[in-house]
């Protein structure tokens, strides 16, 4: 699992990528991070900051809940089937 930079260190990299100064792959190295991380973290601050068109990271995050909660419903649902055909066999009267 990549490591988790703390957000105040993403804003400075993408402050200092974004100065010009130094070219990005210098700034990721001097960082220590890869340059595809930086770029990625870049293109996500864009994303967020309505520069560019995609999913922001609130989005990114409602949609992840959203597809949990519904596989969960889903399972409640295929439990809730199963119950009901198995008491509905127990309840209907068989053959004597």
């Amino acid at each position: 699992m990549p490591i988790a930079y703390p957000p105040e260190f993403r804003e400075r990299a993408i402050a200092l990528a974004r100065s010009g100064d130094k070219p990005v792959t210098q700034i990721a190295a001097d960082l220590g991070i890869a340059t595809s991380c930086l770029r990625r973290w870049m293109k996500q601050d864009d994303i967020d900051g309505g520069r560019r068109g995609g999913l922001s990271t609130d989005e990114r995050a409602e949609l992840v809940e959203l597809r949990r909660e519904l596989r969960t419903a889903k399972m409640e649902i295929e439990i809730l089937k199963r119950a009901a055909t198995y008491f509905a066999k127990e309840a209907s009267p068989g053959p004597k």
